[in-house]
């Protein structure tokens, strides 16, 4: 059975991930920790237990601060409500918002990666280029490779910016595709 993490590895594990620029692995977390001698091993189940804990304090003490468990990691965030502040902040304007070909592009690549142009095209019904270019710009997606076909098509995924984005650990919990379609319709 994991021991509980006490007051030294909470304060160790939320600074780790306040100084974090993106979400960190529970992995990479307990090798920093052991390597900076809070704890004697790297314990990952301790680590979990940890980055749980703070939730559930943040969550209780009702603040602006949350820890959340994106694209494969953690990562110390604000809470959504408290966007505007942060945007106001930092002189930021609101995240455009995705066209209806650019999210539907971006589904097709979600849920097929990896997928070529000749694909999304085919299930689209149109041209996909200038989609995949503003999403690659905005670093949704990325070229994975080459598919083993006549002319070595690029072939498209994702990136965990996206999930980021999205507020997913990882693609497998992307919805599924009817409830895709009912938020495209909502």
């Amino acid at each position: 059975m994991t021991q509980l993490p006490d007051a030294k590895l909470m304060a160790a594990v939320e600074a780790a991930l306040y100084a974090a620029d993106e979400p960190v692995a529970a992995e990479r977390l307990a090798e920093v920790l052991a390597s900076a001698r809070v704890t004697a091993v790297a314990d990952v189940a301790l680590v979990r237990a940890a980055c749980l804990q703070l939730e559930d304090r943040y969550r209780a003490a009702g603040g602006a601060l949350q820890v959340l468990e994106i694209a494969g990691g953690y990562r110390l965030g604000t809470r959504p409500a408290l966007d505007d502040v942060i945007r106001v902040l930092r002189h930021v304007e609101r995240p455009s918002k995705l066209s209806i070909p650019v999210l539907e592009t971006l589904a097709i690549v979600a849920y097929r990666q990896p997928a070529t142009t000749a694909e999304i095209q085919a299930i689209r019904g149109r041209d996909p280029g200038a989609a995949l270019r503003r999403l690659r710009d905005m670093g949704l997606v990325r070229v994975t490779g080459r598919r083993r076909a006549v002319g070595r098509p690029f072939t498209y995924g994702t990136t965990d910016k996206f999930l980021e984005l999205f507020g997913l650990r990882d693609l497998e919990e992307l919805p599924a595709p009817e409830e895709f379609q009912e938020l495209l319709e909502a």
